[in-house]
């Protein structure tokens, strides 16, 4: 996730970086770019779900279709901004253990939170899954990804956190990695990377193993070393990559193929490009003061939320089923004011969740951390930040 901050108000540089070793900034830029797309694959996912609960008849249906089936590419998406976020912002002397105890205070309150709020609606209301022990246990450890029969326990979007978890215990390795690597071993390394995606996507296609890839926290890995990947590249001042625009543009052309191959794991292969190209693009404009109508404040303030509003939307719509029924399938008007009914409860849950939960708790958590500078990995030439605009606030990587 990242959060709001001030940046440093210093002009922007619109010149390509180069590969020139020289002492690091104190402080990276800000990044609130990857902030407004995160909400974006937040509401991604929300319109998928919405459409799996059939709010929409046959005409409406069809519509959400169109717009949201591919939804699930939004949690490839988090996968890979994940990766990028965490290479972006680790500090080359942290230790392992401090920086599972930042991850820690990031995602469990609100994970346990959630969790705690599906215990109480799978035993006070109609129409949801009681789970067993084992499966409440392993999702309140996060563990339950690696099971196929537990996965969908309790609040089910938290199956990738359990991804994150286990990208969260490799990382410190992977950090290892990425400091030894130069321009050609990341640009190798997220070639690799995808090759991984394509390779695991034409097995699980082909039913090579007993459990399906999609929420097996091994299989995603790929796509979160991609990120990690391509920011070491933005690190260095080596991303070569077309710009936000046509990077955009690919990563729509993507998004919207996805219904032509088997759904699942496959689908990722047709957003993998898009993304890994979209993520840095953005980086870059704003690390060169260029145009992102994704650092508007609205969309990094919802982008803020969007980890409360993942976590909680899921719920809502579960909780709707004992007032609407279950597929009510409302003509246009109805299945509209529903959604919109769903949403709004959903994005002030997030807000209360935000406030009350994340924030506070993070702060309790890391009280005893000292706070120390975020630097690159290794030395690199960094492009200048672009000073915050009353309609842009800077948002740092957390």
């Amino acid at each position: 996730m990242t959060t709001a901050t001030k940046a440093p108000r210093t002009p922007p540089d619109t010149t390509t970086a180069t590969s020139t070793p020289h002492p690091p900034p104190a402080l990276l830029p800000a990044l609130p770019s990857l902030t407004g797309l995160r909400w974006v694959a937040a509401l991604l996912v929300f319109g998928l779900h919405v459409q799996n609960f059939r709010y929409f008849g046959a005409a409406g249906d069809r519509i959400l279709r169109w717009g949201f089936g591919a939804g699930a590419a939004g949690v490839s998406f988090f996968f890979m901004l994940s990766g990028f976020v965490l290479a972006w912002s680790t500090r080359p002397n942290d230790r392992a253990l401090t920086f599972w105890r930042r991850r820690i205070a990031r995602i469990l309150p609100v994970h346990l939170v959630t969790a705690g709020v599906a215990l109480l609606m799978a035993y006070t209301l109609a129409h949801q899954a009681k789970p067993t022990l084992r499966q409440g246990l392993a999702n309140v450890l996060l563990v339950h990804s690696w099971w196929r029969p537990w996965w969908q326990t309790l609040d089910p979007v938290s199956w990738s956190l359990a991804c994150e978890a286990f990208f969260y215990a490799a990382f410190p390795l992977l950090a290892l990695l990425l400091r030894r690597l130069g321009a050609r071993g990341a640009t190798a390394l997220a070639g690799a990377s995808v090759l991984a995606v394509l390779v695991l996507a034409w097995v699980d296609a082909h039913h090579w193993l007993r459990q399906p890839l999609y929420s097996l926290p091994a299989a995603r890995l790929p796509e979160f070393v991609l990120g990690a990947s391509v920011a070491r590249l933005v690190l260095l001042g080596r991303w070569r990559g077309p710009g936000l625009e046509a990077s955009l543009a690919l990563a729509i052309i993507g998004y919207f193929f996805v219904p032509q191959v088997t759904a699942g794991y496959s689908a990722t292969t047709c957003t993998v490009i898009g993304f890994s190209l979209l993520i840095p693009a953005a980086a870059v404009a704003d690390l060169r003061g260029l145009p992102s109508l994704w650092r508007h404040r609205r969309l990094v303030r919802l982008g803020e939320l969007s980890f409360a509003f993942y976590m909680i939307h899921l719920l809502v719509l579960r909780a709707g089923t004992n007032v609407l029924g279950t597929s009510p399938r409302f003509g246009v008007p109805a299945g509209l004011a529903a959604t919109a009914v769903a949403f709004t409860v959903s994005l002030g849950l997030s807000w209360v969740l935000y406030e009350a939960v994340e924030r506070p708790a993070r702060r309790l958590l890391l009280g005893g951390l000292r706070p120390s500078k975020r630097q690159p990995m290794a030395p690199a030439s960094q492009p200048q930040p672009a000073p915050p605009t009353r309609d842009a606030p800077a948002a740092a990587p957390d």
